[in-house]
Protein backbone atom coordinates (compact mmCIF):
# COMPACT_ATOMS: atom_id res chain seq x y z
CA UNK A 1 0.00 0.00 0.00
CA UNK A 2 1.61 3.35 -1.34
CA UNK A 3 1.92 6.41 1.52
CA UNK A 4 -0.23 9.09 0.72
CA UNK A 5 1.12 11.88 -0.42
CA UNK A 6 1.84 15.16 1.76
CA UNK A 7 2.02 18.59 0.70
CA UNK A 8 6.16 19.18 1.19
CA UNK A 9 7.25 22.06 2.79
CA UNK A 10 10.51 24.29 1.72
CA UNK A 11 13.45 23.68 3.98
CA UNK A 12 14.75 26.84 6.38
CA UNK A 13 18.23 26.87 7.26
CA UNK A 14 17.70 26.20 11.07
CA UNK A 15 16.15 23.43 9.32
CA UNK A 16 18.92 22.41 7.51
CA UNK A 17 21.58 22.93 9.81
CA UNK A 18 19.92 20.73 12.79
CA UNK A 19 20.73 17.51 11.30
CA UNK A 20 24.55 18.55 10.58
CA UNK A 21 25.57 20.08 13.85
CA UNK A 22 23.55 17.11 15.09
CA UNK A 23 26.22 14.61 13.87
CA UNK A 24 29.39 16.84 14.99
CA UNK A 25 27.86 17.20 18.22
CA UNK A 26 27.62 13.10 18.03
CA UNK A 27 30.86 12.56 16.83
CA UNK A 28 32.64 15.24 18.55
CA UNK A 29 31.59 13.92 22.02
CA UNK A 30 30.11 10.22 21.65
CA UNK A 31 33.09 9.18 18.87
CA UNK A 32 36.77 11.87 20.07
CA UNK A 33 35.70 11.71 23.75
CA UNK A 34 33.94 8.64 24.55
CA UNK A 35 34.82 6.31 21.55
CA UNK A 36 31.45 5.22 20.66
CA UNK A 37 30.72 3.70 17.45
CA UNK A 38 30.97 6.31 14.34
CA UNK A 39 29.00 4.09 12.74
CA UNK A 40 25.88 3.88 14.70
CA UNK A 41 26.48 7.66 15.33
CA UNK A 42 25.89 8.60 12.02
CA UNK A 43 22.79 6.11 12.00
CA UNK A 44 21.10 8.15 14.54
CA UNK A 45 22.04 11.59 12.81
CA UNK A 46 20.40 10.15 9.62
CA UNK A 47 17.69 9.50 11.96
CA UNK A 48 17.16 13.46 13.31
CA UNK A 49 17.56 14.54 9.35
CA UNK A 50 14.77 11.99 8.45
CA UNK A 51 12.43 13.50 11.46
CA UNK A 52 12.98 16.95 10.09
CA UNK A 53 12.17 15.35 6.60
CA UNK A 54 8.81 14.07 7.34
CA UNK A 55 8.23 16.70 9.36
CA UNK A 56 8.59 18.97 6.38
CA UNK A 57 6.03 16.60 4.41
CA UNK A 58 8.34 13.91 2.95
CA UNK A 59 7.45 10.27 2.98
CA UNK A 60 9.50 7.12 3.84
CA UNK A 61 9.32 6.30 0.51
CA UNK A 62 11.29 9.58 -0.75
CA UNK A 63 13.90 8.98 1.72
CA UNK A 64 14.89 5.53 0.84
CA UNK A 65 14.28 6.54 -2.85
CA UNK A 66 17.40 9.42 -1.93
CA UNK A 67 19.57 7.05 0.10
CA UNK A 68 19.45 4.43 -2.23
CA UNK A 69 19.96 7.28 -5.41
CA UNK A 70 23.37 8.15 -3.45
CA UNK A 71 24.66 4.75 -2.75
CA UNK A 72 23.88 3.93 -6.68
CA UNK A 73 26.34 6.41 -7.84
CA UNK A 74 28.69 5.41 -5.22
CA UNK A 75 28.81 1.84 -5.81
CA UNK A 76 30.97 0.91 -8.57
CA UNK A 77 33.70 3.35 -6.83
CA UNK A 78 32.98 1.08 -3.11
CA UNK A 79 33.08 -2.14 -6.13
CA UNK A 80 37.02 -1.15 -6.19
CA UNK A 81 37.43 -0.64 -2.98
CA UNK A 82 36.44 -4.46 -2.37
CA UNK A 83 38.62 -5.68 -5.30
CA UNK A 84 41.57 -3.52 -3.61
CA UNK A 85 41.39 -5.47 -0.57
CA UNK A 86 41.42 -8.20 -2.71
CA UNK A 87 44.53 -7.55 -4.86
CA UNK A 88 46.38 -6.92 -1.63
CA UNK A 89 46.05 -10.30 -0.22
CA UNK A 90 46.79 -11.89 -3.58
CA UNK A 91 49.82 -9.57 -3.91
CA UNK A 92 50.98 -10.28 -0.43
CA UNK A 93 50.67 -14.47 -0.84
CA UNK A 94 52.42 -13.89 -4.43
CA UNK A 95 55.23 -12.49 -2.77
CA UNK A 96 54.88 -9.38 -4.70
CA UNK A 97 54.90 -6.85 -1.99
CA UNK A 98 57.23 -8.67 0.17
CA UNK A 99 59.75 -8.60 -2.84
CA UNK A 100 59.29 -4.82 -3.45
CA UNK A 101 59.49 -3.97 0.85
CA UNK A 102 62.91 -5.95 0.89
CA UNK A 103 64.77 -4.98 -2.49
CA UNK A 104 63.69 -1.85 -1.24
CA UNK A 105 65.36 -1.76 2.16
CA UNK A 106 68.41 -2.74 0.45
CA UNK A 107 68.43 -0.78 -2.43
CA UNK A 108 68.49 2.54 -0.20
CA UNK A 109 71.35 3.70 1.38
CA UNK A 110 71.14 4.17 5.40
CA UNK A 111 73.85 7.00 5.12
CA UNK A 112 71.61 9.63 5.68
CA UNK A 113 69.24 8.61 8.86
CA UNK A 114 66.55 11.21 8.10
CA UNK A 115 66.17 11.39 4.75
CA UNK A 116 66.54 7.30 4.65
CA UNK A 117 63.61 7.27 7.24
CA UNK A 118 61.87 9.50 4.61
CA UNK A 119 62.38 7.46 1.25
CA UNK A 120 62.17 3.86 2.99
CA UNK A 121 59.11 4.26 4.77
CA UNK A 122 57.73 6.07 1.77
CA UNK A 123 58.58 2.94 -0.10
CA UNK A 124 57.05 0.46 1.82
CA UNK A 125 53.62 2.64 2.63
CA UNK A 126 53.35 3.00 -1.18
CA UNK A 127 53.69 -0.94 -1.72
CA UNK A 128 51.56 -1.90 0.94
CA UNK A 129 49.03 1.01 0.72
CA UNK A 130 49.37 1.12 4.87
CA UNK A 131 50.66 4.02 7.05
CA UNK A 132 49.99 2.61 10.14
CA UNK A 133 51.94 -0.94 9.18
CA UNK A 134 54.78 0.91 7.65
CA UNK A 135 55.35 3.36 10.49
CA UNK A 136 54.89 0.52 13.06
CA UNK A 137 57.23 -1.88 11.59
CA UNK A 138 59.94 -0.04 9.30
CA UNK A 139 59.36 2.82 11.43
CA UNK A 140 59.92 1.16 14.57
CA UNK A 141 63.16 -0.25 13.36
CA UNK A 142 64.51 3.07 12.03
CA UNK A 143 63.16 4.84 15.60
CA UNK A 144 65.43 2.17 17.31
CA UNK A 145 68.83 3.16 15.12
CA UNK A 146 67.92 6.44 15.71
CA UNK A 147 67.73 6.34 19.42
CA UNK A 148 70.93 4.48 19.56
CA UNK A 149 72.90 6.70 17.51
CA UNK A 150 71.48 9.95 19.42
CA UNK A 151 69.63 11.56 16.78
CA UNK A 152 67.48 13.71 17.10
CA UNK A 153 64.04 11.28 17.80
CA UNK A 154 61.39 14.15 16.68
CA UNK A 155 63.21 14.65 13.13
CA UNK A 156 63.54 11.33 12.52
CA UNK A 157 59.76 10.52 13.69
CA UNK A 158 58.51 13.53 11.23
CA UNK A 159 60.67 11.69 8.30
CA UNK A 160 58.71 8.82 9.34
CA UNK A 161 55.21 9.95 9.19
CA UNK A 162 55.76 12.02 6.10
CA UNK A 163 57.18 9.26 4.16
CA UNK A 164 54.52 6.87 5.45
CA UNK A 165 51.15 9.36 4.49
CA UNK A 166 53.52 9.91 1.24
CA UNK A 167 52.69 5.85 0.39
CA UNK A 168 48.60 6.32 1.78
CA UNK A 169 47.48 8.88 -0.56
CA UNK A 170 49.65 7.80 -3.42
CA UNK A 171 49.18 4.00 -3.65
CA UNK A 172 45.93 2.42 -5.23
CA UNK A 173 46.31 0.04 -2.49
CA UNK A 174 45.29 2.44 0.19
CA UNK A 175 41.80 2.61 1.54
CA UNK A 176 41.55 6.71 1.76
CA UNK A 177 42.87 6.87 -1.88
CA UNK A 178 40.19 4.75 -2.91
CA UNK A 179 37.73 6.79 -0.81
CA UNK A 180 38.75 10.27 -1.70
CA UNK A 181 37.52 9.55 -5.85
CA UNK A 182 34.14 7.77 -4.21
CA UNK A 183 33.40 10.52 -2.37
CA UNK A 184 34.05 13.28 -5.08
CA UNK A 185 32.43 11.34 -7.95
CA UNK A 186 35.84 10.97 -9.75
CA UNK A 187 38.13 7.90 -10.94
CA UNK A 188 41.09 6.44 -8.78
CA UNK A 189 43.52 7.35 -11.19
CA UNK A 190 42.99 10.47 -12.44
CA UNK A 191 43.13 11.13 -8.59
CA UNK A 192 46.16 9.67 -8.01
CA UNK A 193 48.08 11.49 -11.15
CA UNK A 194 46.39 14.40 -10.38
CA UNK A 195 48.01 14.63 -6.48
CA UNK A 196 51.52 14.41 -7.98
CA UNK A 197 50.79 18.49 -8.51
CA UNK A 198 50.76 19.09 -4.63
CA UNK A 199 52.07 15.57 -3.34
CA UNK A 200 55.00 15.96 -5.58
CA UNK A 201 56.61 19.77 -4.99
CA UNK A 202 55.60 18.14 -1.19
CA UNK A 203 58.17 15.32 -1.90
CA UNK A 204 60.91 17.38 -3.25
CA UNK A 205 60.94 19.50 -0.06
CA UNK A 206 61.06 16.88 2.35
CA UNK A 207 64.14 15.25 0.77
CA UNK A 208 65.89 18.92 0.63
CA UNK A 209 64.71 19.68 4.08
CA UNK A 210 65.74 15.97 5.81
CA UNK A 211 68.99 15.96 3.51
CA UNK A 212 70.04 19.05 5.54
CA UNK A 213 69.08 18.08 8.75
CA UNK A 214 71.11 14.85 8.41
CA UNK A 215 73.77 16.74 7.51
CA UNK A 216 74.61 17.62 11.33
CA UNK A 217 74.98 13.82 12.39
CA UNK A 218 75.32 12.09 9.28
CA UNK A 219 78.87 10.81 9.71
CA UNK A 220 77.68 9.10 12.94
CA UNK A 221 74.85 7.01 11.50
CA UNK A 222 76.84 5.97 8.60
CA UNK A 223 79.16 4.33 10.45
CA UNK A 224 76.41 2.45 11.97
CA UNK A 225 75.59 0.25 9.40
CA UNK A 226 72.28 -1.59 8.21
CA UNK A 227 70.25 -1.79 11.51
CA UNK A 228 69.64 -5.18 13.03
CA UNK A 229 66.05 -5.22 13.08
CA UNK A 230 66.00 -4.18 9.34
CA UNK A 231 68.42 -7.84 8.77
CA UNK A 232 66.25 -9.29 10.52
CA UNK A 233 63.14 -8.25 8.26
CA UNK A 234 65.09 -9.10 5.35
CA UNK A 235 66.63 -12.41 6.09
CA UNK A 236 62.77 -13.43 7.30
CA UNK A 237 61.63 -11.90 3.92
CA UNK A 238 63.98 -13.77 1.81
CA UNK A 239 63.70 -17.25 3.86
CA UNK A 240 59.63 -17.12 2.96
CA UNK A 241 59.25 -16.24 -0.16
CA UNK A 242 60.91 -17.20 -3.51
CA UNK A 243 62.10 -13.41 -5.44
CA UNK A 244 62.17 -13.32 -9.18
CA UNK A 245 61.24 -10.54 -11.64
CA UNK A 246 58.28 -12.43 -12.58
CA UNK A 247 56.56 -11.90 -9.21
CA UNK A 248 56.73 -7.98 -10.18
CA UNK A 249 54.35 -9.03 -12.68
CA UNK A 250 51.23 -8.00 -11.08
CA UNK A 251 51.82 -4.15 -10.10
CA UNK A 252 53.43 -3.77 -13.92
CA UNK A 253 49.50 -4.95 -15.04
CA UNK A 254 48.57 -2.03 -13.05
CA UNK A 255 50.81 0.55 -14.37
CA UNK A 256 50.48 -0.25 -17.79
CA UNK A 257 46.29 -0.58 -16.96
CA UNK A 258 46.60 2.93 -15.48
CA UNK A 259 48.46 4.32 -18.03
CA UNK A 260 46.25 3.38 -20.70
CA UNK A 261 43.25 4.46 -19.47
CA UNK A 262 41.98 0.44 -19.17
CA UNK A 263 39.22 -0.22 -16.79
CA UNK A 264 39.67 -0.75 -13.35
CA UNK A 265 38.50 -3.33 -12.24
CA UNK A 266 39.13 -6.15 -14.75
CA UNK A 267 42.96 -4.62 -14.99
CA UNK A 268 43.05 -5.42 -11.07
CA UNK A 269 41.16 -8.83 -11.17
CA UNK A 270 43.60 -9.56 -13.86
CA UNK A 271 46.82 -8.55 -12.16
CA UNK A 272 45.44 -10.73 -9.31
CA UNK A 273 45.18 -13.77 -10.81
CA UNK A 274 48.91 -13.38 -11.64
CA UNK A 275 49.53 -13.13 -8.20
CA UNK A 276 47.83 -16.34 -7.26
CA UNK A 277 49.61 -17.93 -10.28
CA UNK A 278 52.65 -16.44 -8.26
CA UNK A 279 51.81 -17.78 -5.27
CA UNK A 280 51.16 -21.27 -6.30
CA UNK A 281 54.68 -21.84 -8.11
CA UNK A 282 57.12 -19.78 -6.88
CA UNK A 283 55.82 -19.71 -3.45
CA UNK A 284 54.32 -23.09 -3.32
CA UNK A 285 51.47 -21.93 -1.34
CA UNK A 286 47.96 -24.05 -1.95
CA UNK A 287 44.79 -22.81 -4.16
CA UNK A 288 43.02 -23.15 -1.25
CA UNK A 289 45.52 -20.45 0.83
CA UNK A 290 45.53 -18.21 -1.91
CA UNK A 291 41.80 -18.25 -2.26
CA UNK A 292 41.70 -17.60 1.90
CA UNK A 293 44.25 -14.69 1.72
CA UNK A 294 42.16 -12.56 -0.61
CA UNK A 295 39.11 -13.30 1.31
CA UNK A 296 40.47 -12.67 4.79
CA UNK A 297 44.16 -11.54 4.44
CA UNK A 298 47.19 -12.82 4.28
CA UNK A 299 48.47 -15.01 7.54
CA UNK A 300 51.14 -16.43 9.10
CA UNK A 301 49.47 -19.74 9.49
CA UNK A 302 49.88 -20.16 5.99
CA UNK A 303 53.53 -20.75 5.74
CA UNK A 304 53.91 -24.39 5.84
CA UNK A 305 58.31 -24.82 5.48
CA UNK A 306 60.56 -27.13 7.28
CA UNK A 307 62.24 -25.81 9.99
CA UNK A 308 59.97 -22.39 10.19
CA UNK A 309 58.58 -21.54 13.02
CA UNK A 310 55.67 -18.48 13.45
CA UNK A 311 56.17 -17.74 16.97
CA UNK A 312 60.30 -17.64 16.08
CA UNK A 313 59.81 -14.44 14.09
CA UNK A 314 60.05 -11.03 15.66
CA UNK A 315 56.34 -8.91 15.78
CA UNK A 316 57.37 -6.83 13.27
CA UNK A 317 56.95 -9.49 10.32
CA UNK A 318 53.40 -10.57 11.32
CA UNK A 319 52.61 -6.55 11.48
CA UNK A 320 54.47 -6.00 7.92
CA UNK A 321 52.65 -8.89 6.32
CA UNK A 322 49.42 -10.39 8.07
CA UNK A 323 47.08 -8.08 5.82
CA UNK A 324 44.63 -7.66 2.22
CA UNK A 325 41.65 -9.24 1.89
CA UNK A 326 38.25 -8.45 1.09
CA UNK A 327 37.11 -8.74 4.82
CA UNK A 328 39.64 -6.04 5.53
CA UNK A 329 38.02 -3.13 3.35
CA UNK A 330 34.66 -4.09 5.25
CA UNK A 331 35.12 -1.46 8.03
CA UNK A 332 35.87 0.82 5.43
CA UNK A 333 32.72 0.09 3.45
CA UNK A 334 30.60 0.23 6.25
CA UNK A 335 31.13 3.70 6.88
CA UNK A 336 30.76 4.62 3.53
CA UNK A 337 27.40 3.05 3.46
CA UNK A 338 26.34 4.54 6.96
CA UNK A 339 27.66 8.62 6.08
CA UNK A 340 25.96 8.14 2.45
CA UNK A 341 22.52 7.14 4.52
CA UNK A 342 22.82 10.39 6.29
CA UNK A 343 23.76 12.58 3.08
CA UNK A 344 20.92 10.70 1.61
CA UNK A 345 18.35 11.73 3.88
CA UNK A 346 19.50 15.31 4.51
CA UNK A 347 19.40 15.56 0.34
CA UNK A 348 15.64 15.00 -0.03
CA UNK A 349 15.08 17.90 1.70
CA UNK A 350 17.80 20.05 -0.01
CA UNK A 351 19.65 20.62 3.25
CA UNK A 352 22.76 20.11 1.86
CA UNK A 353 22.71 22.66 -0.81
CA UNK A 354 21.31 25.09 1.44
CA UNK A 355 23.67 24.91 3.80
CA UNK A 356 26.32 25.16 1.40
CA UNK A 357 24.87 27.89 -0.39
CA UNK A 358 25.28 29.59 2.88
CA UNK A 359 28.62 29.17 3.21
CA UNK A 360 30.04 29.64 -0.06
CA UNK A 361 27.78 32.68 -0.26
CA UNK A 362 30.61 34.76 -0.89
CA UNK A 363 33.45 32.34 -2.51
CA UNK A 364 33.50 33.63 -6.35
CA UNK A 365 36.88 31.80 -7.25
CA UNK A 366 38.18 28.23 -7.54
CA UNK A 367 40.83 29.19 -4.83
CA UNK A 368 38.08 30.31 -2.74
CA UNK A 369 36.37 27.04 -3.11
CA UNK A 370 39.29 24.84 -2.35
CA UNK A 371 39.87 26.88 1.13
CA UNK A 372 36.61 26.44 1.74
CA UNK A 373 36.88 22.28 1.55
CA UNK A 374 40.17 22.57 3.31
CA UNK A 375 38.54 24.25 6.36
CA UNK A 376 35.25 21.85 6.06
CA UNK A 377 37.65 19.17 5.71
CA UNK A 378 40.41 20.10 8.68
CA UNK A 379 37.36 21.28 11.17
CA UNK A 380 35.64 17.63 10.27
CA UNK A 381 39.32 15.95 11.56
CA UNK A 382 39.23 18.20 14.35
CA UNK A 383 35.48 17.74 15.33
CA UNK A 384 35.22 13.42 14.27
CA UNK A 385 38.54 12.10 14.82
CA UNK A 386 38.11 10.23 12.23
CA UNK A 387 40.01 10.67 8.64
CA UNK A 388 36.98 8.35 6.43
CA UNK A 389 34.53 10.66 7.68
CA UNK A 390 36.77 13.44 6.96
CA UNK A 391 36.75 12.60 3.25
CA UNK A 392 33.26 11.48 3.18
CA UNK A 393 31.22 14.15 4.38
CA UNK A 394 32.86 17.08 2.70
CA UNK A 395 33.26 15.45 -0.31
CA UNK A 396 29.51 14.94 -0.27
CA UNK A 397 28.84 18.34 0.17
CA UNK A 398 31.20 19.94 -2.31
CA UNK A 399 30.88 17.39 -5.19
CA UNK A 400 27.73 19.63 -6.79
CA UNK A 401 29.43 22.80 -6.52
CA UNK A 402 33.03 21.30 -8.08
CA UNK A 403 30.99 20.36 -10.83
CA UNK A 404 28.71 24.02 -11.23
CA UNK A 405 31.88 25.30 -11.27
CA UNK A 406 33.32 23.86 -14.50
CA UNK A 407 35.79 21.76 -12.24
CA UNK A 408 36.58 18.10 -12.63
CA UNK A 409 36.05 15.95 -9.68
CA UNK A 410 40.03 14.73 -9.42
CA UNK A 411 40.35 18.24 -7.98
CA UNK A 412 37.99 17.78 -5.24
CA UNK A 413 39.33 14.31 -4.40
CA UNK A 414 42.56 15.96 -4.67
CA UNK A 415 41.91 18.50 -2.23
CA UNK A 416 40.20 16.25 0.55
CA UNK A 417 42.76 13.84 0.39
CA UNK A 418 45.27 17.31 0.90
CA UNK A 419 43.71 18.34 4.05
CA UNK A 420 41.85 15.40 5.86
CA UNK A 421 44.16 12.23 5.19
CA UNK A 422 47.39 14.11 5.76
CA UNK A 423 46.13 16.51 9.05
CA UNK A 424 44.94 13.35 10.34
CA UNK A 425 48.07 12.14 12.13
CA UNK A 426 49.51 15.27 12.90
CA UNK A 427 46.40 16.42 15.40
CA UNK A 428 46.83 14.64 18.64
CA UNK A 429 43.30 13.46 20.06
CA UNK A 430 42.65 11.60 16.52
CA UNK A 431 43.37 7.84 16.66
CA UNK A 432 46.40 8.37 13.83
CA UNK A 433 48.00 10.99 15.95
CA UNK A 434 48.01 8.88 18.60
CA UNK A 435 49.18 5.83 17.21
CA UNK A 436 52.05 7.56 15.56
CA UNK A 437 53.28 9.42 18.72
CA UNK A 438 52.69 5.85 20.62
CA UNK A 439 54.35 3.60 18.16
CA UNK A 440 57.32 5.80 17.08
CA UNK A 441 57.72 7.26 20.95
CA UNK A 442 57.56 10.85 20.11
CA UNK A 443 54.91 13.07 20.92
CA UNK A 444 52.60 14.70 18.27
CA UNK A 445 53.05 17.91 18.55
CA UNK A 446 57.45 17.15 18.70
CA UNK A 447 56.98 15.65 15.57
CA UNK A 448 54.46 17.65 13.81
CA UNK A 449 57.38 20.64 12.66
CA UNK A 450 59.01 17.91 10.80
CA UNK A 451 55.76 15.84 9.07
CA UNK A 452 56.27 18.63 6.35
CA UNK A 453 54.61 16.25 4.05
CA UNK A 454 51.28 16.75 6.18
CA UNK A 455 50.85 20.47 5.64
CA UNK A 456 52.75 21.64 2.36
CA UNK A 457 49.49 19.78 0.42
CA UNK A 458 47.26 22.08 1.57
CA UNK A 459 49.74 24.80 0.55
CA UNK A 460 50.02 23.80 -2.78
CA UNK A 461 46.44 23.19 -2.73
CA UNK A 462 46.02 26.84 -2.13
CA UNK A 463 48.58 27.88 -4.60
CA UNK A 464 47.30 25.88 -7.45
CA UNK A 465 43.68 26.96 -6.15
CA UNK A 466 44.36 30.68 -6.44
CA UNK A 467 46.94 30.57 -9.54
CA UNK A 468 45.04 28.20 -11.35
CA UNK A 469 47.84 26.07 -11.91
CA UNK A 470 47.13 22.20 -11.94
CA UNK A 471 43.45 22.85 -12.01
CA UNK A 472 41.49 20.47 -14.18
CA UNK A 473 38.17 22.24 -15.61
CA UNK A 474 35.66 20.62 -17.34
CA UNK A 475 35.60 21.26 -20.98
CA UNK A 476 33.13 20.38 -23.72
CA UNK A 477 32.64 17.06 -25.61
CA UNK A 478 34.58 15.58 -21.93
CA UNK A 479 33.37 13.69 -19.48
CA UNK A 480 31.21 15.38 -16.58
CA UNK A 481 29.99 17.98 -19.34
CA UNK A 482 26.64 17.10 -19.26
CA UNK A 483 26.49 16.88 -15.61
CA UNK A 484 27.84 20.35 -15.41
CA UNK A 485 25.39 21.92 -18.15
CA UNK A 486 22.44 19.84 -16.17
CA UNK A 487 23.17 21.39 -12.83
CA UNK A 488 24.02 24.59 -13.89
CA UNK A 489 20.39 24.41 -15.88
CA UNK A 490 18.92 23.38 -12.87
CA UNK A 491 19.99 26.72 -11.32
CA UNK A 492 18.98 28.16 -14.43
CA UNK A 493 22.47 29.13 -15.66
CA UNK A 494 22.87 28.58 -19.69
CA UNK A 495 26.60 27.40 -19.80
CA UNK A 496 26.44 25.46 -23.23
Amino acid sequence: MKEKSREKRETTFTLAIIPILAMILLLGVGYAIFGLSPEVLMLISAAIAGGIAVYLGYSWDDIMNSIVEKLSKTMPAIFILIIVGFMIGAWMIGGTIPMMVYYGLKIINPKFLVLTSFLVTAFVSLCTGTSWGSAGTIGVALMGVAAGMGAPLPIVAGAIVSGAYFGDKMSPLSDTTNLAPIAAGGKIYDHIHHMLWTTGPGFIICCIVYTIAGFSFGGELAAAGTPEKVTTILQTLSQIFHFNPLVLLPPVIVLIGSIRKKPTIPIMLLSSSVAIFCAVLFQHFSLQNCFAATIGGFKMEMIQMPGFGVDDVIADIPRLLQRGGMISMLNTVLIAFCAYGFAGTLAVTGALDIVLARLTKHVKTTGGLILSTIIACITAVFVTSNGQLSILLPGEMFRDTYLKRGLEPRNLSRTLEDSATVVEPITPWTAAGVYMATTLGVATLAYLPWAILCYTGVIFALIWGFTGIGIKKIEKGQEYYDEYVALNKADGVNVE
